[in-house]
């Protein structure tokens, strides 16, 4: 069974006290192309089309991506994206990487056609009553619509796939779904794929015997036996080696594991986590990440929508971070505002960093000097104006230096953001933070 979700506003009325969506029928059918007559029906859930097997629609045609495109509900309608194809999608004769595509319009992606027509009807689908879900807060429709269905999916002991940008929330997310399952005695081990040299990986999944190799002066457990009974949460899964996704693969589907340098077989009795902030599907396109292993994991997919799509939690998470920073006092009105008009790149980690650092200088008027992307960002105050507060022009030369720190370390990695963070000891989720901070552009890897 795949169950997969996005998590973005829907393009619906709400209805019985905002506990309900409704989502317009759609249909895709094929016109032209090898496929021809081909249909696929839609509503709530993201749809994709690709030449791989395990799509939703999977074309015969040579000319389309594995993973070529993906329809999805959105805020303004049904969203069409390019997953990063080889011969890219137009739309009414027009290429597209994103864009809302409206009944009647015609679809090319290689050498087939398709028309995107409305069925009739409607889908519902229930919006959860709560604004939290364990230790995860939202009053938005994009949030209650994730806190409908937790529940269920932690009950069961599938793998969910939890996709969204860096500093949305998958971490936390992962951790009430292992404390709601009915794993939540068992231990929840945390492996964080993009910070493992890659020559450890193997061990630190499946451990080693003594002797395996040099400098294993001991066996070791790995990951997957050190969570037995529990959870294992692979946290930015799209930063596995090539050449070890086959041997996860292997382990998912078989739940059997050896040592690096033993030969007794070791039963697996756990749930599996998975986190990414990449868009795989665009990574399986490019040959870095396999599509069997992105199947395999794909079992329920669930996208955590960034702040900037659900800017109608942003009052909430700011009163929840001031109750922890500063108890008793309230985040002050013209702060809410100045917040709510910022795009949160760093989404809910740079929120709350941005409070904390409010709270600690104890002068609101500081976000709005040295915030460059907030909307007073052209009067900041430059590191040596002597008419600004001394506050302000040190966070600014502290920016200054941070950019220019940031942006020769990674170009001395020529764009590894892993191996740019562990030369000099920083987490790579803090170096992918301040990129995107300073609008600093790589290409990741």
């Amino acid at each position: 069974m795949k169950l997969m979700v996005d998590a973005d506003d829907p393009p619906t009325a709400v209805l019985a006290e905002g506990r309900e969506l409704r989502f317009p029928r759609f249909r895709l059918t094929v016109v032209d192309g090898p496929d021809r007559g081909a249909i696929l029906d839609g509503a709530g859930a993201e749809l994709v089309i690709g030449s791989a097997a395990g799509n939703d629609l999977a074309l015969t045609d040579s000319a389309v991506s594995r993973c070529h495109v993906a329809i999805a509900p959105a805020a303004r309608g049904f969203q069409i994206r390019d997953l990063g194809s080889t011969n890219g999608t137009q739309v009414s004769g027009v290429t597209i990487e994103s864009a809302y595509i409206l009944p009647g319009q015609v679809i090319a992606i290689g050498n087939t056609k398709l028309r995107f027509e409305a069925r009739g009807g409607e889908e519902r689908e229930a919006l959860s009553p709560e604004t939290r879900w364990g230790r995860a807060l939202g009053t938005s429709d994009a949030m209650r619509r994730l806190f409908a269905m937790l529940p269920r999916l932690a009950a069961s002991d599938a793998t969910i796939l939890l996709e969204g940008e860096t500093g949305t929330g998958k971490g936390l997310l992962a951790a009430a779904i292992h404390e709601a399952s009915p794993r939540a005695k068992g231990p929840m081990i945390v492996v964080d794929c993009g910070s493992i040299p890659p020559s450890l990986i193997e061990s630190e999944l499946f451990g080693h015997e003594k002797g395996a190799f040099t400098g294993a002066i001991a066996a070791r457990a790995g990951a997957f036996e050190a969570a037995a009974g529990g959870t294992i949460f692979l946290d930015e899964i799209g930063e596995l080696p090539l050449d070890m996704q086959p041997k996860l693969l292997r382990a998912l589907e078989e739940r059997v594991i050896k040592r690096i340098g033993g030969n007794e077989s070791v039963k697996l009795d756990i749930r599996i986590l998975a986190a990414t902030n990449r868009e795989l599907r665009a990574e399986i396109n490019r040959g870095r990440f396999r599509s069997d292993l992105y199947y395999r994991l794909n079992t329920f997919r669930l996208r955590v929508p960034p702040l900037r799509e659900r800017r109608a939690d942003i009052a909430l998470l700011v009163a929840h971070f001031y109750g922890q920073l500063a108890p008793g006092e309230a985040p002050p009105a013209e702060l809410l505002v100045d917040f709510a008009r910022h795009d949160w790149p760093g989404n809910v980690r740079e929120l709350r960093a941005a409070v904390e650092r409010t709270v600690l200088l104890g002068d609101p008027a500081v976000w709005r000097e040295i915030s460059e992307d907030g909307p007073l960002a052209a009067s900041a105050p430059a590191a040596g104006d002597p008419a600004a507060s001394f506050r302000a022009a040190k966070e600014r030369a502290v920016a200054e230096w941070e950019r220019d720190y940031v942006r020769s370390l990674v170009t001395s990695h020529k764009g590894n953001v892993s191996a740019a963070a562990r030369a000099v000891r920083m987490d790579r989720n803090h170096l992918r933070e301040l990129l995107v901070r300073h609008k600093i552009r790589t290409e990741e890897r």
